[in-house]
Order: C-alpha cells, then sequence, then structure tokens
C-alpha cells in the first residue's frame, strides 16, 4: 500500500486516502474539496489529523496513511497502514455503541463518549494494509 505524495487524494469508488507516515516534518494541506466538504490534513511520522469542514474527523499517533476511508450512517471503514502501532481516533455519534473489526476479525464492542469520539489500537506492519470497520450496534 503506497502513501499518499499529494497528503489527500479523492479515489474514483467516492472515497478519500490520505495521510503519509514517511515524511520527516510535519506537512498540511487546507481548502481540499470532496463531495461538497472542504478537508484539512496534516501529516508526518509523528501523527496524521485530518478535518472536515473545520470539524475533527480522524487523528493517529504515530502517523499512518489511510486508504478508501468512507462515512455513512452506520459508521467508518478504512485500510491504515504504519510502521509501528497506532492509537486511532475517530469521530462518530455522541454516546453511541460500536462493534469494531480490523481485519474481519472483532475486537470488541466500544462506546464513544459524551463528544463522539472512539479510540482504537490497531497493529501495524509497514507494507500491509490493516482493513478497520466500526459499525453502529
Amino acid at each position: 500500500m503506497p502513501v499518499v505524495e499529494s497528503l489527500i487524494r479523492s479515489e474514483a469508488d467516492g472515497t478519500i486516502s490520505f495521510g503519509n507516515y514517511k515524511l520527516p516534518t510535519k506537512s498540511k494541506l487546507q481548502d481540499f474539496e470532496h463531495d461538497g466538504d472542504s478537508y484539512k490534513i496534516k501529516t508526518f511520522y509523528e501523527i496524521t489529523k485530518l478535518e472536515r469542514n473545520g470539524m475533527f474527523v480522524y487523528e493517529s499517533v504515530p502517523g499512518t496513511t489511510v486508504e478508501h476511508f468512507s462515512v455513512n450512517n452506520d459508521g467508518v471503514e478504512f485500510v491504515v497502514e504504519g510502521d509501528k502501532d497506532a492509537q486511532i481516533t475517530i469521530q462518530l455519534e455522541d454516546d453511541t455503541e460500536y462493534e469494531v473489526f480490523v481485519d474481519d476479525a472483532a475486537v470488541g464492542g466500544m462506546k464513544t463518549n459524551m463528544s463522539g469520539k472512539l479510540m482504537a489500537s490497531v497493529e501495524l506492519n509497514e507494507g500491509v494494509g490493516s482493513h478497520v470497520k466500526v459499525v453502529k450496534r
């Protein structure tokens, strides 16, 4: 799975891909238009953070590359790669139960906090994408 050299891009399937965990210094791009929304990305080896219309969407520590990121009424789905295990935070609905799957294996149910943030740890190996799916219960 290659890193996203342009920091963020629209995919033919309507999803977005973003992040570059191989960058030695922080890079950012704002005002990226996709599907009527404006995105801002900050990424490098320490952190990857995505905002949509000025609101938090995704963050990973350390940095990651995310491909085919899609959000629907029931949750979120994407493929993530990094060179180290990552703590991922995703914005979802407030105070809601979700089931988290990594590479089609259920890793457990989680409840978002009052601000709608869900945090999960994902074991990552460089060059291998992990499929993450978060579904509302």
